[in-house]
């Protein structure tokens, strides 16, 4: 039974839907849940105008020897599938679509399915990613025309196969399905059957090892060396595909942070002193370097990263602030690091290629200031909050984030409670309190920039 939130400033921003009578919306989360509010109302918000099909319905179901994956869509759509391995998974990317949803857990551990994730890779492309069991690889897929009342049916086939087969086809070119009856097969050991449709010769491998232009990025005002004010970027944590940890009433971790971000943007640029520029301004994908890339190319000259974790003891809560460090403070630290360095290969992107920096980057001299200065801006935003909320103890905490590891740019990682929490999972939707949150981050880059500038004029 999912806990319900009436939380009108978070599922706006979301949607997009201002204009929404309160009421009705309030109606929808009493009697559907909080969750479905967010899935089912998606397609008409300003987010969605891009799509051009929305997906109504996602079955998974056992048959002979395979496990069918079955997409049901309003209108037909070009489609293409690939495999990759460490972890086993099977990627679907999509032309960008809406997400209307029935009020039911999604479907998991079926056949050779053990979890499914959707949402937008990119601008104009939508994604799901399989994490299927062992090495299961695509047998067969096709795209079905609406019939008996059911719309348009994307279907994929699962099939066990020994993990020599499954690796000769990861980075091969996807099997690509571009209309209704037209299908997709792969054949063990051998060419597709007669009158199916193959990858074309030339087709290129999706296998994303070079950087992902992810979304179109505000540039500054001005150069780098001649801006006025500070430029702050705030990174909402996951986003799209990737949908982070949720909350005990289903809400997910990347509208928690995005909703967070937007607030504490209009405060920080209220104040007159700063520019501010979101890693993300919808529900969108972003690879972990592509975070970094964003914040350097800007200029930026603080990096805050937004974060809400779950754990299994439900009874934690606080908030907590994390710099980077070589090794982290503690095995918690290590730990939830570990986890959300893996947003990644949750996306469906092949990191097999990618080599250690860590190294190099921390006996860089830059690096070291960095690092001394974000530890500096740590202590003094533990000060603030303490004033704000309730800390996790050790609340500056040390650990390897990927979006830690900009060479020139200060940076941390607020996590701001636990959705595994009741406490904290109901005060994060609640705008009151973001708010409070955000006027003690505000009180903390006051102070930060006021020292630098004290130190220069000295």
């Amino acid at each position: 039974m999912l806990r319900t939130y009436s939380v009108p400033g978070i599922v706006g921003d979301y949607i997009g839907v201002k204009s929404l009578n309160l009421h009705y919306m309030q109606r929808l989360i009493r009697r559907f849940g909080l969750i479905f509010l967010f899935v089912a109302m998606m397609p008409f918000g300003s987010h969605a105008v891009a799509a051009t099909a929305v997906v109504t319905d996602v079955r998974v179901g056992e048959h002979a020897q395979s496990t069918r994956f079955v997409l049901e869509l309003d209108r037909q759509v070009k489609f293409s599938v690939f495999m990759l391995a460490n972890p086993y998974r099977v990627v679907i990317d999509l032309p960008e679509v809406g997400w209307r949803l029935p009020p039911r857990p999604l479907p998991s551990n079926t056949g050779l399915l053990n979890q499914f994730r959707y949402g937008l890779f990119k601008a104009g492309t939508s994604r799901i990613v399989l994490d299927v069991k062992g090495t299961s690889a695509v047998e067969k897929t096709f795209l079905l025309g609406p019939k008996g009342g059911a719309g348009y049916r994307l279907v994929v086939d699962l099939t066990a196969v020994s993990p020599q087969t499954f690796m000769a086809r990861v980075g091969q070119p996807p099997l690509r399905v571009t209309s209704v009856g037209a299908s997709s097969t792969q054949a063990r050991g051998g060419p597709a059957p007669k009158g199916m449709l193959t990858p074309p010769s030339n087709a290129q491998a999706p296998v994303l090892n070079s950087r992902v232009p992810a979304v179109q990025v505000m540039k500054a005002s001005t150069p780098r060396k001649r801006k006025k004010r500070p430029l702050i970027v705030l990174d909402p944590g996951h986003g799209g595909v990737d949908p982070g940890t949720h909350g005990r009433s289903g809400i997910y971790e990347k509208h928690i942070t995005l909703s967070a971000a937007r607030e504490f943007k209009a405060m920080l640029e209220k104040s007159g002193r700063y520019r501010v520029l979101l890693t993300r301004n919808r529900d969108i994908f972003i690879r972990l370097r592509d975070r970094i890339s964003i914040a350097r190319d800007a200029g930026a000259d603080l990096f805050i990263s937004l974060h809400a974790d779950a754990i299994k003891n439900r009874k934690i809560r606080g908030l907590s602030v994390y710099t980077l460090s070589e090794r982290a403070s503690d095995k918690e630290a290590a730990g939830l690091a570990e986890k959300e360095n893996k947003s990644d290969l949750i996306a469906g992107i092949d990191l097999s290629d990618k080599t250690p920096e860590v190294a190099n980057i921390l006996i860089d001299l830059t690096q070291r200031e960095s690092m001394n200065q974000s530890a500096r801006f740590a202590e003094g935003l533990v000060k603030e909050l303490a004033r704000k909320t309730k800390l996790l103890r050790n609340t500056h905490r040390f650990a390897g984030f990927v979006v830690l590891k900009a060479p020139d740019v200060p940076s941390v990682l607020i996590e701001l409670g636990f959705l595994s929490n009741r406490r904290d999972e109901r005060a994060l939707t609640q705008k009151p309190y973001r708010a409070k949150l955000g006027r003690a981050i505000v009180e903390a880059v006051n102070s930060y920039f006021t020292r630098i500038e004290e130190a220069i004029r000295k």
